[in-house]
């Protein structure tokens, strides 16, 4: 793959020279163990929750396919391909796992080095993490037992391999598509040295276990003509060259090689077909030089890392926050080959071409549209069109904008409607490099219509929008059974009122006044399940009466994955107006220490994330600053156990990211950035245009942490949040530090004003 395709592969971003190599300081293997962190240890619950659920993802940013070492050959939810407790690897995988999630790998493919005589079962093999080397363009292992090294590089949709035996023997490679049902099929042309099949992908959640009318294609070549080659059912070995529809099948290609001899495969993926990968293959990898592919996507990688540039003498800060840009650069996942074909979304029909740009899917937007969207927002906006755009083909093509689409289905995962919020926020900010009338369209179609029966089965639609339209909240009487996350009545309140808030100021912005008027005066839903009597959201039924018994801190059924205290500050779209609700903007500040006095702060899920920042809407905006510096202490570490929870697509590492370098985008519709003490010296953020923001730190001693004073462009300014605007004109923000608190940005006109 010459740099000129690299170069294309990654147009969406800023080009940069940077000449510190940033790819030393990922860490591929953080998040690969159990949560070590603070929160962890107190909030999740046993099982994945206690996981961040990250690989060692060799790929490039935002690829189609990533390559892993495989310890669980599984397709089974919330069980990665690899987690750093084992102490067997079974193969290396072309996957297609959502980085950091608890869902499900599909249409993967593993590819296993056996040395001395063929073994079909039973060929899974010691290693130790002392002998892997891990980069977010590279993977190396040895094998002991095979006397076998191997390494891996990648382009955007397609892998490279090179094994090197360390004395004269034969290798076979084991070719497996990873059908935990049994469904795919593998072809061997032992004369062309060419291996070829698929694995189909299952829907989960709505739909769970139906087909998605696509899989996961391959197309193999290998350097050198095998010399003995063949197929096999576990443990029977047979002549022929292809088997299909069968568990624990595969074909093999055995060849001679001498010690330090080395081959090398390279693999061509698509979701479209085998022709497709085939051309994929031909497009992005046109040598045998494992080298140049490696330096190519280090590249690529160099490039993306450097897009923001961190500076201190703290090496280990450096390490975290590389390996979470690293996390917050692999989704949502690059659906297209390079002809533009891709499959049909959520419908079985033909495959469909783009005419430019490209198609994406995997969004776990519950998760995303909070940080890690907000972060491609400011670096990548090109990107975010092709983001949007992608959308709008889902909606146009299943008739309804998906909830949250990932494996090119629907799914209704989670809750709330936060594609609506992501598109309005890319709208909000000027991000418009798609049809805004039909993204309204079916953002509004979402938000207004009530899907016909079979289309609410199959994940159209927002969930119970019936009760939500008739009581102004979900009551506990609709258990809305059909989705995969029943009940949580409270939560889907309070994300639908967020999407209201955000659909209303497309509406705004299109002058489209009776569905502004509308949606406005729905975004303050969240007050009908606030209880004033202990200033706390809450279940309530039909008949206005509150859900008993009532525990503050503890998971009930009508909340999300957390707890009523953890939720009732989730009103990101009108801070202000929870404060009043709770009596006064002291009485949030009290209500924000209580959280954080009894330990009640969870990092690991999502809805707290903005929680934090919330202190900026206060006079103690320096509490902000306080826990935040906390948070990055205790909930992120380099090691395999640094990650608070699941990562979700990135989102936890995108908290990071932001809070590292001092903002947060608390409501990410607004564009406004809330403010806190960068850890590093000095940031530089590469925008589009050439544009630069320098975030200076300025220290009377190493470990001051509060806030004294701000200059934006050498000016005084006031405010404790910064708007996207002002970002993406660059420049430079002074940041003064100190070591006591002060009262920096505590008055009212400092503070984001009231959008109620």
């Amino acid at each position: 793959m010459n740099l000129k395709l690299v170069l294309l592969l990654i147009t969406c971003l800023p080009v940069t020279i940077y000449s510190q190599d940033l790819t030393r300081y990922v860490q591929p293997l953080a998040g690969t163990a159990s949560s070590t962190t603070t929160a962890a240890q107190k909030h999740s619950e046993a099982g994945s929750e206690k996981n961040a659920n990250t690989i060692p993802a060799v790929g490039m940013p935002f690829g189609m396919t990533q390559w892993t070492p495989q310890t669980r050959a599984t397709e089974t939810k919330c069980i990665p391909p690899y987690f750093y407790k084992d102490s067997l690897i079974n193969g290396f995988r072309g996957t297609h796992w959502i980085s950091g999630s608890c869902m499900q790998d599909y249409g993967s493919v593993a590819i296993m080095p056996i040395t001395g005589p063929l073994k079909t079962q039973n060929f899974a093999t010691p290693f130790s993490h002392d002998q892997e080397i891990t980069a977010p363009d590279y993977y190396k292992v040895t094998l002991p037992a095979y006397d076998c090294i191997t390494e891996i590089t990648a382009t955007a949709r397609c892998g490279m391999m090179q094994f090197t035996l360390q004395h004269d023997d034969s290798l076979y490679l084991l070719v497996i598509p990873n059908s935990d049902r049994g469904e795919s099929a593998v072809y061997i042309d032992a004369a062309k040295g060419e291996v070829w099949g698929y694995n189909p992908a299952h829907r989960i959640y709505q739909g769970w276990g139906n087909k998605t009318g696509f899989s996961g294609y391959f197309y193999l070549q290998f350097e050198k003509i095998p010399v003995h080659a063949g197929s096999f059912q576990e443990g029977n070995i047979m002549a022929i060259d292809s088997v299909r529809n069968q568990k624990n099948s595969g074909v093999f290609a055995g060849f001679k090689l001498k010690k330090g001899e080395q081959l090398r495969i390279r693999i061509g993926t698509s979701f479209s077909s085998v022709a497709e990968a085939r051309k994929n293959l031909l497009a992005e990898i046109t040598t045998w030089n494992f080298a140049s592919v490696q330096s190519n996507a280090k590249k690529a990688w160099q490039q993306a890392l450097s897009q923001i540039q961190v500076q201190g003498d703290n090496e280990k800060d450096k390490r975290v926050f590389y390996t979470a840009l690293y996390h917050a650069f692999q989704h949502p996942r690059l659906f297209s080959d390079v002809s533009g074909a891709y499959p049909s979304f959520a419908s079985g029909l033909p495959v469909r071409k783009l005419a430019n740009g490209q198609y994406y899917d995997d969004f776990s937007m519950w998760d995303i549209y909070r940080a890690q969207l907000p972060l491609l927002q400011i670096l990548q906006p090109e990107r975010i069109n092709q983001l949007v755009s992608s959308l709008i083909l889902k909606g146009q093509q299943g008739r309804w904008l998906p909830i949250f689409p990932c494996w090119n289905s629907y799914t209704a995962a989670m809750v709330g409607d936060h594609a609506t919020a992501f598109i309005a926020s890319s709208y909000t900010k000027g991000i418009r490099g798609y049809d805004v009338n039909e993204a309204y369209r079916l953002m509004r179609q979402n938000a207004f219509d009530i899907p016909n029966n079979e289309d609410y089965t199959n994940g159209k639609g927002r969930r119970a929008l019936p009760s939500y339209l008739q009581y102004g909240y979900i009551p506990m009487e609709d258990s809305v059974p059909e989705a995969f996350h029943k009940k949580e009545q409270v939560s889907r309140t309070l994300e639908y009122a967020y999407d209201d808030y955000a659909l209303s100021m497309v509406a705004k912005g299109l002058n489209k006044t009776a569905d502004y008027t509308a949606l406005h005066k729905r975004a303050l839903n969240y007050r009908n399940v606030f209880d004033s009597r202990v200033a706390l959201v809450r279940g309530r039924y039909a008949d206005g009466h509150w859900y008993e018994p009532f525990n503050a801190d503890k998971r009930e059924p009508y909340i999300t994955e957390g707890t009523p205290r953890q939720y009732t500050f989730y009103v990101p779209q009108d801070v202000a107006g929870l404060a009043r609700l709770m009596g006064s903007h002291k009485a949030l500040e009290t209500a924000l220490d209580t959280l954080f006095a009894k330990n009640e702060y969870w990092h690991g899920n999502e809805p707290g994330h903005q929680i934090p920042f919330m202190y900026n809407y206060t006079a103690a905006p320096w509490k902000t600053q306080q826990v935040v510096r906390q948070i990055l202490n205790e909930e992120y570490s380099d090691g395999p156990g640094g990650l608070s929870g699941n990562d979700d697509a990135g989102q936890m590492s995108a908290w990071y990211v932001f809070a590292a370098i001092g903002m947060y985008p608390l409501d990410p519709v607004s564009g406004e950035h809330l403010l806190c003490s960068p850890i590093f010296d000095k940031i530089t953020l590469q925008l589009p245009g050439n544009k630069k923001l320098q975030i200076v730190c300025h220290k009377q001693a190493s470990g001051d942490s509060y806030i004294q004073q701000t200059k934006l462009n050498g000016n005084p300014y006031q405010k404790n949040y910064i708007n996207y605007t002002e970002i993406m004109k660059g420049g430079v923000l002074d940041i003064y530090l100190q070591a006591k608190p002060s009262d920096w940005g505590s008055t009212i006109n400092a503070r984001p004003a009231n959008k109620f």
